[in-house]
């Protein structure tokens, strides 16, 4: 009469070991640092309320190839290495090239993407820039946390360099007359520009870019299994085609 509870308690205790095997075996959480303003790399959908882009596509794919899960978390790009380092996420998914200086600092994956930076000037400026030798003496504007206002400041000979934490930000200064003109994410102005939002305001077609850098995903110095594992995950993502797929899906080829 107590076979019933014996066969109860037998199956509860697979049960038990199943989940605890399960549970031995689950693959690890990382939260994973985007912007809202990096679009079509990263940016906010107003509709979902969640972060989307390129780079989000890229990062939850080598994810699921690399052996891990992630949770995107929106911060601002100022606050993304700030963010990294004290632990409040464990990698970082964004517009942010890799760079001698920012390697100090952080670890780089291999890379995912590669650009330079893009001039924009007033759709109305005729004149064939070519470097930024050409914007000697003008006030020209970058967006904080970037590359393009490090070499900027590093370049010097204009008149100010002014920074703004945001494309849209500066886009609106350039529009208004308030700098001649602005340094940014080749990618990212062209992408915004061919939706036809800011017809004040175009590339420069002449400028050859200086800052080459490669977008990579990014994570606290010293990690050398979150390293492997993203790696993995970046190199499989090439080897079937997946990373393309998502370069081609946000028209960045």
């Amino acid at each position: 009469m107590h076979k019933p509870f014996q066969v109860l308690t037998l199956v509860c205790a697979m049960a038990a070991g199943l989940i605890g095997s399960a549970s031995a075996v689950a693959e690890p959480v990382y939260k994973v640092g985007a912007t809202a303003t990096g679009i079509p790399f990263t940016f906010l959908d107003i509709k979902s309320g969640k972060i989307q882009g390129m780079m989000v596509d890229a990062a939850e794919a080598v994810g699921k190839a690399g052996g891990f899960d992630t949770e995107i978390q929106q911060t601002t790009f100022a606050a993304l290495i700030p963010s990294l380092t004290t632990n409040k996420i464990d990698l970082i998914s964004a517009a942010m090239l890799k760079t001698p200086e920012r390697e100090k600092v952080v670890q780089y994956s291999d890379p995912i993407f590669s650009y330079g930076e893009g001039l924009i000037v007033k759709a109305d400026d005729q004149k064939d820039y070519k470097s930024m030798d050409d914007l000697a003496g003008e006030v020209v504007g970058a967006q904080v946390g970037t590359v393009f206002l490090d070499a900027l400041n590093k370049h010097g000979g204009f008149k100010e360099v002014r920074s703004y934490d945001s494309i849209p930000d500066l886009m609106r200064d350039l529009k208004l007359g308030r700098i001649k003109a602005a340094f940014g994410d080749r990618p990212i102005i062209a992408y915004q520009l061919a939706q036809g939002k800011n017809p004040d305001v175009k590339l420069s077609s002449t400028y050859v870019p200086v800052v080459m850098g490669d977008v990579c995903l990014v994570m606290r110095q010293g990690d050398a299994e979150k390293l492997a594992q993203v790696n993995k995950g970046i190199a499989a993502i090439k080897a079937d085609g997946s990373l393309q797929r998502i370069i081609e899906k946000w028209q960045l080829n």
